[in-house]
């Protein structure tokens, strides 16, 4: 056995989401569609470079809010594949509560070793705190959220002092069993670099709060690994929690930050209102 009492084959399997989800061609082409109409009819800054190479850019979309706090999106795709354009549809439902949205994208595996992936979302996140005040946003109010893949590379950005929270949805935590299966053809996971970009085996001192969710309906391993995580951060004493979405795979799950009225969404919102809370309350002295 490989991994877990997997073969390959089973390995292979247990990650596969696109298998795993018959409807999935039929609902990328969905989002595409909400997100090109949603560029077309939302103020929006496209296509801002964060560092000098083509895919380092991002979409930003404002809210009416001058003094906003920001949502920064990683799109997902195994480090692989996508690209921003698909998912501006979630900026739906934060901006329906005031919070602008970031939509990211970064150097794709193999042009890029997830190394190098990560490095270039830690300087998106600079990017940010460094130039959101020019678009009229509050740069000390910055969130990062981020699926699949992104649920990942926004685990890795909780170390950083300009990151105000996290809400990683259907992440991956632990890269041992994706460096032993089919998605190490094009990332060319070692032992070394996987152990270094695990999350799972790297949680920070000292964190903001995290808030793990995962769909109900995902492949078992893809549930595990967000179990897995919650369990460790919350045992380390670091703020957040587990969050599943009932009845979500693992693409349906991005309908509930889309909506202004989803779960991630709701969460998102409260997340945002404690910040703001903490750091009134910082600010009086109290």
């Amino acid at each position: 056995m490989l991994y877990r009492g997997m073969d390959r084959v089973q390995l292979d399997a247990a990650y596969n989401n696109s298998d795993a989800v018959p409807t999935v061609d039929a609902m990328r082409a969905n989002w595409d569609a909400r997100s090109a109409s949603l560029r077309r009819n939302r103020r929006g800054f496209l296509d801002l470079m964060y560092g000098d190479k083509p895919r380092q850019r991002l979409d930003l979309f404002v809210a009416d809010n001058p003094s906003a706090p920001t949502l920064m999106f990683i799109h997902g795709g195994y480090w692989q594949r996508n690209d921003k354009e698909r998912f501006d549809f979630i900026v739906e439902g934060p901006l329906a509560h005031g919070i602008n949205v970031a939509v990211v994208e970064y150097t794709l595996a193999p042009d890029a070793r997830l190394d190098q992936i990560v490095e270039e979302i830690r300087r998106s996140v600079g990017w940010l705190a460094e130039h959101l005040s020019e678009y009229g946003a509050d740069p000390s109010r910055l969130y990062v959220s981020g699926h699949s893949a992104g649920g990942h590379l926004t685990a890795t950005m909780m170390d950083l002092s300009a990151v105000k929270g996290g809400l990683p949805i259907s992440g991956i935590y632990d890269l041992e069993p994706i460096r032993l299966n089919y998605l190490n053809d094009k990332l060319r996971l070692d032992a070394v670099e996987s152990r270094r970009n695990s999350p799972l085996l790297h949680l920070p001192a000292k964190a903001p709060r995290l808030i793990i969710a995962y769909g109900g309906s995902e492949l078992p391993e893809l549930r595990r690994q967000s179990v897995d995580y919650a369990e460790a951060w919350l045992g380390s004493g670091l703020p957040g929690r587990l969050l599943p979405v009932d009845g979500a795979n693992h693409f349906s799950i991005l309908e509930s930050l889309a909506d202004p009225k989803g779960l991630l969404t709701r969460a998102l919102v409260a997340m945002v209102n404690a910040g703001d809370q903490t750091s009134s309350s910082a600010n009086d002295g109290s």
